[in-house]
């Protein structure tokens, strides 16, 4: 049990993504900032993206631990390092992961020839989201056991997690009604490939004293685990359908491509032009649900139990049991409770909301010359703002505030900085560079760079990037 626990443990230190995409928000050189806001400015007539290379996003981190907190070589037994880190971590902390890849996407300009001022985008991607809270009173259980902890419940509801396997059709409208305001909106196609998630379990688990033996373990429970597209992965032994694997594994392109769970969402959003330097943006995304047909197999437990050890017998007693007997009588009690009822009921789950809203500030105009060889009439070479995101998960909103500031440097060469605050780090500092030459797009954003002069300690490390053609507007 405690080298299971250590094993998922550093599993999850080295697995853990976030969904934030700070830099890419409001970088509108970028045309895959419409997926953070389908109502963001367009400035160009249309792109394509590289199949497979227009948008790779990883990044990892968890909120309360990292690689160097168990592996540093500082002399310290990693017993002791361990201990600290269950001390130091919360029920509230939690491991994320989220990785998208776009297969493809492109964008039209749309409009009569005087006034262009609409914008048809689409795109499909594939997703992984994957969130688990960090169960403290069971680790607790796991490092020390019941007998030093008599009488203190180990609670249920801190086991959390949830996964996640999809594709995304998408097709996004954006209008600019005016000089001031310009909106749109996102339509989606999920298909779940794979999920998992326990996200509503209640109960719990204490040792009191028993006037039988010199203890007694309390079990009240009701948990739940629900399953979609992966039983016929697993199930090896299913004699009622003997081709449940060949069909699981043979079934997963058609599953991407929506042969799989289908559910509908939408993103909204708008930019609203204050002034000629003020502006405000904002954005609601994955607004939707996923209804499981496909494969599901859930798992239930629900009951009360007191466990209350072995009874000792003897030989002058009436009808004495056997050592054998009372062995089969207590591992029946145990498989009463713990051997879980399957259903295969349907179910259908919301995906995780997202907001970002952001105040930005232009500044730094450049005066035209006969040489306009940096900046065209009428834009700013300097922005800076502060953006909020929000993120719904099980047990509450994940949030994160950034900062930032970016400067056009060149024709076809522009750079963002970030600061962020979120639950895994205080001292975030990320970049960017998009770079265009004739119609090739490139662009890369990296975050926490600080964290790079020890990889290993940093507790969220992401990267961005990716490959259009961008057909620009004439100047």
């Amino acid at each position: 049990m405690q080298k299971l626990f250590y094993y998922t443990l550093v599993l999850f230190s080295c697995i853990c993504f976030s969904q934030n995409k700070q830099l890419l928000y409001g970088f509108t050189e970028i045309p895959q900032s419409l997926l953070s806001n389908p109502g963001a400015k367009v400035n160009n007539k249309g792109y394509f993206g590289i199949p497979l290379l227009s948008h790779i996003h990883a990044n990892v981190g968890s909120s309360g631990v990292s690689a160097f907190d168990l592996f540093a070589d500082n002399g310290v037994n990693f017993n002791v390092k361990l201990r600290n880190v269950v001390d130091n971590l919360r029920s509230i902390d939690f491991f994320t992961a989220t990785q998208q890849l776009e297969v493809f996407s492109g964008g039209i300009q749309l409009g009569p020839a005087y006034n262009k001022n609409q914008y048809l985008s689409f795109g499909f991607y594939q997703e992984t989201d994957f969130i688990s809270y960090f169960p403290k009173d069971f680790a607790i259980l796991a490092l020390e056991g019941n007998q030093p902890n008599i009488g203190r419940p180990f609670e249920f509801d801190q086991v959390s997690f949830d996964a996640e396997l999809l594709s995304v059709l998408h097709v996004g409208y954006n209008k600019r009604v005016n000089e001031k305001f310009t909106y749109g909106i996102r339509g989606k196609i999920y298909s779940s490939v794979a999920n998992i998630n326990s996200t509503r379990n209640e109960g719990r688990f204490i040792t009191t004293p028993s006037d039988v033996n010199t203890l007694q373990q309390v079990f009240d429970l009701d948990l739940e685990v629900r399953t979609s597209g992966i039983a016929g992965f697993i199930d090896d032994d299913d004699e009622d359908d003997g081709d449940s694997d060949t069909e699981g594994f043979g079934d997963v392109g058609s599953r991407f491509l929506f042969g799989g769970n289908l559910g509908l969402g939408v993103d909204l959003g708008f930019t609203y032009q204050k002034n000629d330097q003020w502006y405000f943006d904002a954005s609601i995304l994955d607004f939707g649900f996923i209804t499981y047909t496909k494969d599901v197999e859930n798992y239930e437990i629900e009951g009360n139990f007191v466990f209350e050890g072995i009874d000792p017998f003897f030989i002058g007693e009436t009808n004495p049991q056997t050592a054998n007997e009372v062995w089969t009588a207590i591992s029946e009690d145990f498989e009463a409770l713990f051997d879980p009822d399957t259903t295969q009921t349907k179910y259908t789950k919301l995906r995780p909301v997202k907001l970002n809203t952001s105040l930005n500030y232009a500044f730094g105009k450049k005066v035209l010359k006969e040489c306009n060889c940096v900046a065209e009439e009428g834009d700013y070479l300097n922005r800076v703002g502060g953006q909020l995101y929000a993120i719904a998960r099980p047990r509450g909103p994940q949030l994160a505030l950034s900062a930032y500031y970016y400067r056009r440097i060149a024709k076809g060469l522009s750079a963002k900085a970030t600061y962020t605050i979120d639950p895994f780090s205080s001292t975030n500092v990320g970049l960017g560079v998009s770079a265009q030459l004739g119609g090739f797009n490139m662009y890369l954003l990296t975050d926490n760079l600080l964290a790079y002069r020890n990889i290993y300690d940093a507790q969220s490390v992401s990267l961005q990037l990716g490959f259009n053609y961008i057909f620009r507007n004439e100047n």
